[in-house]
């Protein structure tokens, strides 16, 4: 396994992402872009029923690169675990969940984030049963003390946790600005890492949770904000280098139920969001719901671990993301082309 929990997150409901922000176009599953007409909110609740649930199904045995052995994308649609988690779920029995030999409380925390799509950060969503914890520690170098973020869920009374979340946002894919010989103004871009767009009330909820699980407020280093749109663009770090488990991204595909009631929702890969980036026809902004790992550095001394509240400096949040669910393209966020001005980082 990967040192953290080896999982995969489908897209959560689709809510709306930003005011007056409808995507007027969907990626089809080969990545070809098909005119289709707008998918209003009310189309998209018409997915869920009363309690925000939605169904879904997945493509494939999907663990986003975390396993080395894990099967070639072909396409085709692998068979879902639909049993039903007990109401109280024993962390010590260990269980089978999309391959892999996990905790039954991990399984179904899984179960309730990925396949019910439930309690993902968004714009205009019900506030997730979820609970941020951390415990720092000094790397043996430097000034900053670091440590993984976890995420506890509140599944039916059940604490069950995992090590990611999920967000709606907006992912940009689009070309930067290049120096006149020939040069990055932003280097590494759609390979090391990538802008992720969010509304500003969603950035200040993420920060809120981590206040209150953690005791430490949180600054806006490594963010650019967006004044007249109140949008938030997040630096995200991708693992990329050979041997590393590379963030997958995914196109949303709808099929009817058989029984001609609502809609089953399925994703397709299309591969690594760096090969992705790679294609001309897909550098846009992308909207869906994307996933991280996330972590935490405060700056302090060595010999000392710092505390909240006791005259320490804020605590700043790493975000790596794990894997893209998509909704389709928008262009209602104007996307970053070049290093932003001091001024503009918060």
């Amino acid at each position: 396994y990967h040192t953290r929990s080896v999982k995969r997150f489908f897209a959560g409901t689709a809510e709306q992402l930003l005011q007056n922000c409808q995507p007027s176009q969907i990626n089809g599953c080969h990545a070809q872009n098909i005119k289709v007409p707008l998918i209003t909110i009310i189309q998209l609740q018409s997915l869920e029923n009363w309690d925000g649930r939605m169904m879904a199904k997945s493509e494939e045995n999907d663990l986003d690169d975390f396993i080395s052995n894990i099967a070639a994308d072909n396409g085709q649609e692998a068979q879902r675990d639909d049993k039903p988690f007990p109401a109280s779920s024993d962390n010590s029995k260990i269980v089978k969940w999309r391959g892999n030999f996990v905790p039954e409380k991990e399984a179904k925390a899984l179960h309730h984030v990925f396949d019910n799509l439930q309690d993902h950060f968004g714009h205009q969503r019900p506030d997730p049963r979820v609970r941020f914890n951390t415990s720092l520690a000094h790397p043996g170098h430097g000034q900053f003390w670091s440590g993984d973020l976890e995420f506890i869920y509140n599944i039916d009374g059940d604490h069950c946790t995992i090590a990611y979340m999920s967000i709606d946002s907006c992912i940009d894919l689009t070309p930067k600005l290049v120096h006149k010989h020939g040069q990055p103004l932003l280097e590494g871009y759609g390979t090391s890492w990538v802008y992720v767009h969010l509304p500003e009330p969603t950035f200040e909820r993420i920060k809120s949770y981590v206040s209150v699980g953690t005791g430490w407020d949180v600054s806006d280093e490594g963010a650019v904000y967006d004044p007249n749109r109140k949008l938030y663009a997040i630096k995200v770090k991708m693992h990329h280098a050979e041997g590393e488990p590379k963030p997958s991204f995914w196109v949303i595909k709808e099929k009817e139920a058989s029984n001609g009631g609502n809609k089953i929702v399925s994703f397709s890969r299309l591969g690594s969001v760096q090969e992705v980036a790679a294609q001309s026809h897909q550098q846009h902004v992308h909207r869906g719901v994307c996933i991280f790992s996330v972590s935490m550095e405060v700056e302090g001394t060595p010999n000392f671990k710092p505390h909240p509240g006791a005259g320490y400096e804020e605590a700043n949040l790493r975000f790596t993301l794990v894997s893209v669910r998509t909704w389709g393209i928008t262009d209602c966020v104007a996307p970053i082309v070049h290093a932003p001005s001091p001024s503009q980082w918060r």
